[in-house]
């Protein structure tokens, strides 16, 4: 049966149901401007913004909290959204971390523990990436997606943006 929040990990991190009791630990990592600074909505550091980020979250049914599986420390958070049965897909997305997590292999290896797990279920996971976001559109390459088309995407609470959209297929995984 599908669970769109099972707790996911390897030696590096650690994904787990996110909770409401989770948004000041949350809150405490997102309030970097910098990690927003190319994304859609570059606001979302400020508190009142990131509250209705947060509440998109909850409304989801698929986030996750992410923490540092060595010293327990959270650094971010990512989700599944927006699934088709009728398709056999699913988006992975809204992913933020730490600034100190950037660069390394910590954002392939949520990715790599989320698709495992996608492509048990799916044959087709797909991302949405913002125009301006160059880091996010480099690591979608790196791990092999596709960019299969440019479309508006409206974020819970917050106006449509241009987002780039890329897609890997469980045959490409094989």
């Amino acid at each position: 049966m599908l669970n769109l929040q099972p707790t996911l990990s390897d030696s590096l991190l650690r994904l787990q149901p996110l909770l409401e009791s989770d948004f000041e630990r949350l809150y405490a990592v997102a309030s970097d401007p910098l990690i927003w600074a190319q994304h859609p909505n570059p606001d979302r550091y400020k508190k009142d913004v990131f509250e209705n980020f947060f509440q998109g979250a909850m409304t989801s049914n698929g986030a996750f909290l992410v923490s540092d599986n060595t010293n327990g420390e959270v650094i971010g958070s990512t989700r599944f959204y927006a699934w088709n049965p009728k398709e056999k897909s699913i988006f992975i997305g809204y992913t933020f971390l730490a600034r100190n997590y950037w660069g390394k292999q910590y954002n392939r290896a949520m990715k790599q523990l989320m698709l495992d797990y996608a492509f048990t279920f799916f044959d087709r996971v797909l991302f949405h990436v913002g125009a301006a976001n160059i880091r996010s559109q480099k690591a979608m390459e790196k791990l092999g997606a596709t960019k299969i088309r440019e479309i508006e995407v409206a974020y819970y609470g917050e106006p449509s943006r241009m987002n780039f959209e890329y897609e890997l297929l469980k045959i490409d995984k094989k």
